[in-house]
């Protein structure tokens, strides 16, 4: 895992943290692993949801051509005769 930061948020108001602080508990955490699950799942969403149109396309390529077959050897030919 890379390097993580500290980060002060201020002027939340009174209610804000209040809702994280139950949403916490329910889920049997402290508020800062809470707001960090938060955070780190938002932040992630994007990737995940490209990874999910990535992956339909190689099934949309998959039903429309077959299998697609492995180009390894060929592009190993290729640099071995070049080089």
């Amino acid at each position: 895992m890379g390097s993580m930061a500290d980060v002060k948020i201020r002027k939340l108001p009174d209610w804000v943290v209040a809702a994280f602080r139950t949403r916490a508990e329910c889920s049997g955490r402290s508020l800062e692993e809470e707001l960090r699950v938060l955070l780190t799942d938002t932040a992630s969403r994007p990737r995940q949801e490209r990874a999910a149109e990535m992956e339909a396309f190689r099934k949309m390529l998959r039903r429309k051509y077959g299998p697609l077959s492995d180009s390894t050897d060929g592009i190993r030919a290729d640099r071995e005769a070049r080089g």
